[in-house]
């Protein structure tokens, strides 16, 4: 039997980067190998209706083994990794009884994970980290999750002497695009509920998330020989300036916390002829968000008044809703997960995601999805770490919620 370390090491070094732009599902092919692995070690485990779907879903059954019946639990994970930093040829790093300084993850590169930056770091002396080389992002988010899941139901099939309920296992791809649930069967998965192994550090506890939406706007120029361009070009990439600077400067990622919203520019590419713009639109609350994304359109349509009809143009997309409430009515699932942190030892955390999960879109398709966390930290980059005791613990929380589950 692997470890969950060694599952863990084994997991990240498949590439599993989602891209936005292929239209497929999984998006990449490396999701499928991972997918076909992880397959293959539940069918070694000996559970029950093991499945791979065309579009990459792995489910799994690990069937009760009591004589009454309680409410089926389901844990879920996803198995790609961010598009936004390189997940391909990972390479991990332990440091063992972690002295509380800043790490050199690559000494030719000079790449350093500076306390100073990451002062959480320091809650992790005497622990063993787990880091990259500084070239890639590593993959916790959410392989972490992934090998989490496996360790524990790995055991709970190893001990069949543990009493527990059924237990049903989802691993998804391309969570990181935003499609993590587009294709997940909710009947066929048939949990009552289940909880996405997707959170950040220690003690994460959230069933609460923004409210989301995708918009990309486009500008349309005229470029003219610069020679001859007096009161005939219009540079598209000036005009998609003078739009970024009126929203609110300070209402940005970088500068927000907590239940504070924000847009974020993602992505931007120009010509004099035609530039884009793209932004997340992101609030807990469902009225201020709305009224986000009716202030874009309102730049939009103003912009086309200045510079012309059809000379700006908005497209946006609602991509998952705050998951508040769905959770709200069946609260208890979320009390028996912070019961299960505080009998391991873990102090419960429970605080809003400032972002979203596969758990969000699953709440609204039938399935009360709280987030639980996974360990790691600094997700989508080069320095980003999951403390090994994090994942150790995670592991217990899964079980002790089997066990509390089997006594209701």
């Amino acid at each position: 039997m692997s470890t969950l370390i060694d599952k863990f090491i084994q997991y990240v070094k498949f590439n599993t980067e989602s891209d936005t732009e292929t239209g497929l599902t999984p998006s990449t092919p490396g999701q499928m190998i991972l997918a076909e692995e992880l397959t293959k070690q539940l069918e070694e485990m000996g559970l029950e209706n093991v499945s791979l779907d065309e579009n990459g879903y792995v489910m799994a059954v690990l069937p009760s083994n009591l004589d009454h019946k309680v409410p089926t639990v389901g844990f879920v994970a996803h198995m790609d990794t961010s598009p936004d930093f390189s997940g391909k040829h990972v390479k991990p790093q332990f440091w063992e009884n972690y002295d509380g300084n800043d790490i050199l993850l690559n000494k030719e590169q000079n790449i350093v994970m500076k306390v100073v930056d990451f002062p959480e770091l320091k809650q992790y002396k005497g622990q063993t980290i787990i880091t990259t080389d500084g070239t890639t992002l590593l993959g916790s988010d959410d392989k972490a999750g992934v090998a989490e899941i496996m360790t524990a139901i790995e055991y709970l099939s190893n001990h069949p002497e543990i009493k527990h309920g059924a237990v049903h296992i989802g691993f998804t791809p391309d969570e990181e695009i935003g499609k993590g649930a587009d294709f997940f069967n909710v009947k066929k998965f048939g949990a009552d509920f289940a909880y996405t192994l997707d959170g950040g550090e220690i003690g994460e506890l959230q069933y609460e998330n923004f409210n989301a939406a995708f918009a990309k706007i486009s500008f349309k120029g005229r470029n003219v020989h610069p020679g001859m361009a007096k009161d005939k070009m219009i540079n598209s990439m000036l005009i998609a300036n003078e739009f970024l600077t009126r929203l609110p400067k300070d209402e940005v990622p970088e500068k927000t916390e907590g239940y504070e919203g924000f847009y974020h520019l993602i992505s931007m590419s120009g010509s004099v002829e035609n530039s884009n713009l793209q932004y997340i639109i992101r609030d807990f609350d469902m009225d201020k968000y709305e009224e986000r994304k009716q202030f874009v359109q309102s730049l939009c349509d103003e912009f086309c008044e200045k510079y012309g009809e059809g000379s700006v143009s908005l497209e946006i997309t609602n991509q998952y809703y705050n998951m508040r409430e769905k959770i709200v009515p069946v609260k208890y699932i979320v009390d028996i997960a912070e019961e299960a942190m505080k009998q391991v030892g873990v102090e419960p955390m429970i605080i809003p995601i400032r972002g979203g999960t596969d758990g969000s879109r699953l709440s609204y398709m039938g399935l009360p999805c709280p987030n639980i966390f996974a360990g790691g930290h600094n997700f989508h980059g080069r320095f980003e770490y999951v403390p090994v005791e994090s994942m150790e613990k995670s592991v217990e929380v899964i079980l002790k919620i089997v066990e509390l589950i089997s006594k209701q």
